[in-house]
């Protein structure tokens, strides 16, 4: 009988034995288990490789979902970072808020609240205002007011530096505010904090203007005080209090200036968060 013709089915005594349960696969290089795990499967297909180079090959398949992240471990590693980002700060020996405040770093002397010492930081903060603005030189002789009104700046170009400038020695008035014990109060700025700003007023009183809820008013000089030669590199040569002048003596309000208003609910932020902040131009009410 030919066993060609016979529809018996012929083993082969040397093929692997298949896969038992519990048994460990072993699969090298040459025969990955993807590809002969899904050509074994597909056997209706016609190209089970072909099925498998177009929709398996090179995809990541998500068979499980994620673990999430208990809230302990979240609040364990939020600590360590808060514990690291402190050591870096000793090492720098930079304090925080709530040290600064415990040592008295912000604490004032008011027996050194005099108007008189503070006049040398409110002209360096006119000289300040006078680069950082590009003023145009004094003319030698008084200007008139047609004169002192060509010679005045662009307000388009001065508000988007005047929203980052620092405030540190410049005058602050009030103008409007639900307190009407703060209306008229005026000083140098020593110290502007989120919410409030730390003046000293010609009576030499350390006042405290919270700027919630209040309209400011300061000036700027229209007229560059720093000398002709002058340059960027070069710093601002201060006299002391003790040598002072008609000249370092005066203020801004003594000579031609530019007023403008500050709404203190908008202006509610540190100068050093100031400087960077993106500020978007909006309408403001004041009742």
């Amino acid at each position: 009988m030919d066993p060609s013709s016979s529809k018996t089915k012929i083993l082969d005594p040397y093929s692997p034995f298949p896969p038992r349960k519990g048994e460990r696969l072993q699969f090298t290089s040459s025969a990955p288990f993807t590809p002969t795990y899904v050509a074994a499967n597909l056997s209706l297909s016609s190209d089970p490789m072909g099925m498998y180079s177009t929709r398996v090959q090179g995809r990541q398949i998500l068979l499980e979902n994620p673990v999430r992240e208990s809230r302990a471990k979240k609040e364990l590693e939020e600590k360590r970072v808060r514990r690291k980002k402190e050591r870096e700060r000793k090492k720098l020996g930079v304090i925080g808020k709530r040290e600064a405040k415990e040592k008295g770093v912000w604490k004032f002397d008011e027996a050194q609240a005099k108007f008189h010492l503070f006049l040398p930081l409110h002209r360096l903060w006119m000289g300040y205002m006078s680069e950082l603005l590009g003023l145009p030189p004094k003319p030698s002789q008084p200007p008139t007011f047609q004169v002192a009104s060509k010679s005045m700046p662009q307000s388009s170009g001065m508000h988007p530096k005047l929203l980052k400038a620092d405030y540190h020695g410049s005058i602050m008035t009030v103008c409007q505010s639900k307190n009407p014990c703060l209306i008229g109060l005026s000083g140098i700025v020593i110290h502007e904090t989120e919410n409030a700003f730390k003046v000293v007023t010609k009576d030499n009183k350390l006042k405290v203007l919270p700027k919630q809820g209040a309209i400011f008013a300061f000036a700027v000089p229209l007229y560059s005080i720093l000398p002709p030669t002058h340059t960027a590199d070069t710093p601002l040569p201060i006299p002391p209090p003790s040598m002072g002048t008609e000249n370092t003596l005066e203020t801004v309000l003594d000579a031609p200036h530019i007023q403008f208003e500050l709404y203190g609910n908008q202006f509610r932020f540190r100068a050093a968060d100031r400087a960077g902040r993106k500020f978007k131009h909006k309408e403001t009410i004041e009742l």
